[in-house]
């Protein structure tokens, strides 16, 4: 009988509110755009989070990755005519000092990154040729296409070999097959033997094997003690009436751990350890551990932050149902009076009132889900953004429609339910 008479209550609840279709839609707006923008923002904001956490997975929660850093007093002696070089970064020494003085160390990638020109025929492209030892592939999770990777063979014998990425090759090579082919890097020949699959353009963030902000399809991989015996450990950069030059021995070293707890007791040693060897601290040190927690971090702080500016325009919605109500009343006030006379409680009246903004506020909130769980796909579809759609986003939009229903419906409702009933009858 109870649930007979709710649904009653429901069923005028609708039926007064399609008495005045436009105002009921109009009103419903509010609510429709606020559960949407919540949903939406936070599907956006969930997506670009998750990108910036793989990109810092990808360097590894277990690795701790060291770079060679210009420091900043060598710009100054460079005036100009004269020549000078400018020596800093890490070495040969301290990649050594690590193996032997950091405890739970697994692995030390070495990697010294120069830039050239790439020549096959009369193509010429420039491009990063990357000195590395055979375990980059294993460190790095690399796809080969066709052919195989560096071998301990080739850096033993210093092999003129080289592996180049897929988008490299088919620049170099558009009507040849690469492999076994020979390209020219400075003044010396490579035989091609072995092609590697970039990842897609959205992945493409640095990596272990990446100076940051150079692109990875252009990358030519070799044995590192051929690039320190071909390239030497010197760099010359002329200009009009003057050169520099560089001396850095390696300008990567990844330093993989054990285990991801590892990192945390040996990340004081090894800061330790370099600043004894580099007082000028021509290094700096990532540690992808430190920045995967500040991400997450991070996200909770944009989450709430985009929650809050979305759930701003269910407040607005919500004042605006009220406004709506509250006109209701005035106009409905004899209607009020003759249900009153005859008979209608109090709380028969704050109920129909009440369920008539609750219809208004979960209408619109059913609407605005559908909304916004459309709007992040077509977002996706029409740009390279990755946007994530979760469930609790989607709970807890539709059920602050649902509250702003009820919370802004009260005062309405009340007011609806404590007209005398004699003054309502006389209102005209």
């Amino acid at each position: 009988m109870r649930a007979r008479s709710i649904f009653r209550i429901v069923q005028l609840g609708i039926k007064s509110l399609l008495l005045h279709k436009m105002r009921s839609g109009l009103t419903m707006l509010g609510i429709i755009f606020g559960v949407c923008s919540v949903i939406a923002m936070l599907a956006i904001g969930e997506g670009a989070s998750y990108e910036a956490q793989e990109a810092i997975k990808r360097l590894g929660s277990s690795n701790v990755i060291l770079r060679s850093v210009k420091p900043p007093q060598d710009n100054k002696n460079n005036t100009t005519g004269r020549s000078w070089i400018a020596e800093y970064g890490l070495t040969y020494g301290d990649v050594a000092r690590l193996q032997e003085t950091i405890p739970g160390i697994r692995r030390v990638l070495p990697m010294r990154i120069i830039r050239e020109d790439i020549r096959f025929d009369k193509i010429s492209l420039q491009g990063q040729v990357i000195g590395t030892l055979p375990l980059y592939s294993e460190m790095n999770n690399v796809e080969l296409s066709r052919g195989r990777f560096l071998t301990s063979t080739d850096e033993t014998h210093q092999n003129n070999i080289c592996v180049l990425t897929l988008s490299l090759a088919a620049r170099l090579f558009p009507y040849q097959e690469p492999l076994d082919q020979e390209i020219k890097i400075g003044g010396d020949y490579y035989q091609v033997v072995g092609l590697l699959r970039e990842r897609s353009t959205e992945q493409n963030r640095p990596q272990a094997g990446q100076m940051e902000g150079q692109p990875l399809d252009n990358n030519v991989y070799i044995p590192l003690s051929t690039a320190r015996s071909r390239f030497g450990e010197t760099i010359f950069r002329r200009s009009a009436g003057s050169f520099e030059a560089e001396k850095v021995q390696l300008h990567q070293v990844t330093v993989q751990f054990a285990s991801a707890d590892s990192v945390e007791v040996a990340v004081p040693q090894l800061d330790s350890m370099l600043r004894r060897f580099h007082p000028r601290k021509d290094y700096e040190m990532i540690v992808p551990l430190e920045l995967l927690r500040q991400a997450e971090q991070t996200k909770r702080v944009f989450n709430i932050v985009l929650g809050s500016i979305a759930a701003i325009s269910l407040i607005v919605g919500g004042i605006g149902i009220m406004n709506i109500m509250l006109a209701t009343v005035t106009e409905r006030t004899r209607e009020i009076g003759v249900r009153r006379a005859l008979g209608a409680k109090k709380k028969d009246i704050t109920t129909q009132f009440l369920v008539e903004t609750v219809v208004l506020s979960v209408g619109g909130g059913l609407i605005g889900v559908v909304v916004g769980v459309l709007t992040p796909l077509l977002v996706s579809q029409l740009t390279d953004m990755k946007t994530i759609i979760t469930p609790w986003s989607v709970i807890i939009a539709f059920g602050i429609s649902g509250a702003v229903g009820i919370v802004f419906g009260l005062y309405p409702a009340s007011r609806a339910a404590a007209l005398d009933p004699i003054e309502a009858l006389r209102h005209e």
